[in-house]
């Protein structure tokens, strides 16, 4: 191998510009030696896809060394198996702290393969060893019952990106790379995954990198031709404009193109050495010379064939280089036993016998191409990012909260006060740079404006004078308009263990439903494997919710993030609807401080009224639910009905009725019961916040009419409380009415309004005779009164708009 000399610490020019060159051209043997640790990876993912018996093929291979059933992806595999070998390279080469994310991650043979070769697997699963007996244990296992994914799954080493869904390998990346001055992210974007949206945009990640505090993100760009059965766009456009589009995009393109091992192999290293060394140029001129303008970083587009090396020709029909290699490029099974000898015919192609010793175990002179210790992408501590975690450093947010003197007397902003909290934490943790906030250019909207007292949009595009809180650097990133771009953002950075938030627009998040799904499986099933730490949560708030969507109409209107969010495991997600401002205060303290969940936060931004001191949120929001004994009558006697919100609009409503009914039906006895975390409402053996059926009881009766006003829709409600024994529940939520109105009739059109909730209440409680009878009327006059004045007037009636709680006598 070469000499491991990094060129910046030459002091001579000439000798730095003569040792690039050298390490870009191959020798003879340097060459064989990466082309034989390349035929191990192939042979190894091979091996994986298709055999059960006979790894090192001892004996003719027999249908019986078959898995029965064969399951993976060959197609992208090759390719990422080349990558991977010049990866090493080149780490080895510079010294270089470098992670691997596999955008195509249906590749999953090739990364399990690379870590097994270079010792990282067996080092975290010692009964894979590096010898035949765990070859064989290494190929049984992928997709195998009991075994491992055919995905760079969480179980692979050095994966932080499963790909099982395709398009966020380069928002992972670029996430990855911020605030890691010193790492380079390598990421693989597989053409078929170039086509999708959230990748398309990706490319537009440059735009927010700082060459100085940032680290570097390599795309590389893999045309292999095809997806499943067609060909990929990418593939099949000209060079010239392929250039074009990425140079017009902000990339400088490096082109390796090729199908013969040799030359392609001599071009890669070339290629990726010219690609590092210009990484590095740009690097050192901008920390040298405090110089953040955006440079042209290089990216690599790898052109090789579609299951490369494979099988040319199987039964009259050509393989390699064709969509039909994608997954399993020879069918073996009892029904074409004569494949068993085109399989071994391809397997013993890779000449194993040169590659591994009489033990199975790689040769000691290809084994030490490979990186060592953490240097090693398998072992790189970035990619288990808890590793890295360090806590936040939090103020005190009681500094922040709202003066309540007694309940509903004063009125704030929610996300406006939770904002100045937010600064702080920003601020305190400037130094460490390991906070930051993502969002859809919605922070300002969503009245989180404060932070930007300390801190700045990370933006690395042309500024004008007109423009506001831009810089090169910032711990806010928010001037791309795309939710799939800070949704992959915060969990590459989470994943490399950092902390962070997403804030946008509760209609606009389902945008990432997908997202979040896949995250949350990440976190479920690292909690099961030890060797994972846990990373900080990931944070949503979702501000400009539905209830105060009045002014942008039906569109901006859908809460259903949570019901698609309920469904994913009890030990990763939580759910909170704090009732106020310092409720807020005390939730997201809480979820900043929290490790391996999805915490989502719904707040509102409108000015409404406040209830509970700080010392009451906080007692309030750590029991996640409780009766608010000061809306309440009902002590020392069992109530006539339970009175239950959850979110801040459901709360104020669910007061004024209380007021209304304490006014004109002074006799009945109603308890409330207010909701912060959603999870309290599932018993104690479904979820871990749960109540458990005493406790539950003991709140809502056992056959008292509970009248639950609730922030999303009423099915929810109803799915987390069905195995519970009081079935006299009646739900009001949102139901898919609303337009452009005022606010008080977005809830009037879906029933949770407070005239909507007396009349309900007088449903379910025979007894009240003429005198609910007569409320009841009242209450319907008062709708009709309402329409009326909001079409003439356009703003709600007087008293809708000037309501105060006070405490019947």
């Amino acid at each position: 191998m070469n000499v491991i000399v990094s060129p910046q610490e030459l002091k001579n020019e000439a000798e730095a510009a003569a040792l690039a060159k050298k390490q870009a051209t191959l020798d003879s043997h340097e060459w064989r030696l990466m082309d034989a640790y390349w035929r191990a990876a192939n042979y190894l993912s091979v091996g994986q896809i298709y055999l059960y018996e006979n790894p090192m093929l001892r004996e003719p291979l027999k249908l019986a060394h078959v898995k029965p059933l064969v399951v993976g992806h060959w197609g992208t595999t090759p390719g990422q198996n080349f990558i991977y070998v010049h990866l090493n390279r080149t780490i080895k080469l510079h010294d270089l702290d470098m992670i691997y994310i596999a955008g195509p991650g249906h590749g999953g043979p090739a990364l399990v393969a690379n870590t097994y070769l270079e010792g990282s697997y067996s080092e975290i699963y010692p009964d894979i060893s590096q010898d035949e007996a765990g070859m064989k244990r290494l190929f049984k296992q992928f997709s195998f019952p009991g075994g491992i994914s055919s995905h760079v799954a969480p179980t692979t080493p050095g994966s932080i990106h499963e790909g099982g869904e395709l398009g966020y390998s380069l928002s992972h990346a670029f996430g990855a790379a911020f605030d890691n001055p010193g790492l380079i992210v390598a990421c693989i974007v597989g053409d078929g995954e170039a086509e999708t949206g959230p990748l398309a945009t990706a490319w537009q990640s440059n735009k927010f990198l700082d060459p100085i505090t940032d680290g570097a993100v390599l795309p590389i760009l893999h045309l292999n031709g095809y997806k499943i059965s067609n060909p990929t766009i990418l593939a099949r456009v000209s060079h010239h404009e392929l250039q074009k589009f990425f140079e017009g995009c902000g990339w400088t393109p490096l082109f390796v193109e090729g199908d013969e091992p040799e030359v392609m192999h001599r071009l890669m290293a070339a290629t990726v050495e010219d690609a590092i060394g210009r990484i590095h140029a740009i690097q050192k001129h901008a920390r040298a010379h405090n110089d953040a303008t955006r440079p042209l970083w290089p990216m690599i587009v790898l052109r090789s064939p579609k299951g490369w090396t494979g099988p040319k020709e199987v039964d009259g029909l050509k393989i390699e280089g064709t969509f039909r290699a994608h997954q399993v490029p020879i069918l073996v099974d009892t029904k074409h036993p004569d494949h068993v000898k085109l399989l071994e015919s391809w397997m013993r192609s890779y000449r194993a016998e040169e590659l591994f010793d009489a033990d199975g175990t790689l040769k000691a002179e290809i084994a030490a191409l490979a990186p060592k210790g953490a240097r090693r992408m398998g072992a790189n501590p970035h990619a288990n990012g808890g590793i890295l975690l360090r806590d936040l450093k939090m103020p005190d947010f009681r500094a922040h909260a709202v003066k309540v003197v007694s309940p509903g007397a004063v009125d704030a902003q929610d996300t406006l006060v939770l904002g100045k909290f937010l600064r702080d934490v920003t601020s305190a943790n400037l130094d460490n740079r390991n906070f930051r906030i993502f969002g859809p250019d919605e922070t300002l909207s969503n009245m989180l404006g404060d932070v930007f007292e300390v801190t700045n949009r990370q933006w690395d595009g042309i500024t004008i004078d007109d423009d506001e809180f831009l810089a090169p650097a910032g711990r806010v990133v928010d001037s791309q308009l795309s939710e799939h771009q800070c949704e992959g953002w915060l969990e590459g950075y989470l994943l490399t263990g950092r902390h962070g938030l997403f804030n946008s627009y509760e209609a606009f998040i389902r945008i990432v439903d997908s997202m979040f799904s896949q995250h949350a499986k990440w976190l479920k099933v690292t909690l099961e494997l030890p060797w994972r730490r846990k990373i900080a949560s990931l944070n949503y708030l979702l501000a400009s919710h539905v209830w105060q969507q009045d002014h942008n109409g039906f569109t901006h209107q859908d809460p259903g993030f949570l019901d698609h969010v309920i469904n994913k495991k009890a030990d990763v997600v939580r759910v909170y609807l704090p009732a106020d401002a310092n409720c807020l205060l005390s939730v997201f303290d809480h979820c900043l401080r929290s490790r391996h969940y999805v915490n989502v936060v719904v707040a509102g931004k409108h000015a409404l009224p406040q209830w509970l001191s700080i010392e009451e949120a906080v007692i309030h929001c750590t029991q996640g639910i409780g009766i608010w004994q000061w809306a309440s009558n009902d002590q020392g006697a069992e109530p006539d009905v339970v009175m239950a919100c959850c979110g801040d609009t459901p709360t104020l409503e669910t007061l004024a009725a209380v007021s209304i009914l304490r006014e004109h039906l002074p006799d009945i006895k109603i308890r409330v019961v207010n909701v912060v975390d959603l999870m309290r409402l599932q018993p104690a053996a479904e979820h871990p916040h749960g109540l458990s059926e005493t406790d539950y009881d003991s709140l809502f009766t056992k056959d008292k009419p509970i009248i639950f006003n609730f922030h999303g829709y009423a099915s929810l409600v109803h799915g987390l409380t069905y195995r519970r024994t009081n079935r006299r529940l009646h739900v009001r939520g949102y139901k898919e009415e609303g337009t452009i109105t005022t606010a008080f009739d977005m809830r009037v059109q879906n029933d949770i309004d407070r005239f909507h909730l007396v009349q309900l209440v007088v449903d379910n409680l025979d007894h009240l005779g003429s005198k609910g009878a007569y409320l009841k009327q009242k209450m319907r006059d008062k709708l009709i009164e309402h329409k009326h004045f909001i079409d003439e007037h356009g703003e709600d009636l007087p008293e809708i708009r000037n309501w105060k709680w006070s405490s019947p006598s």
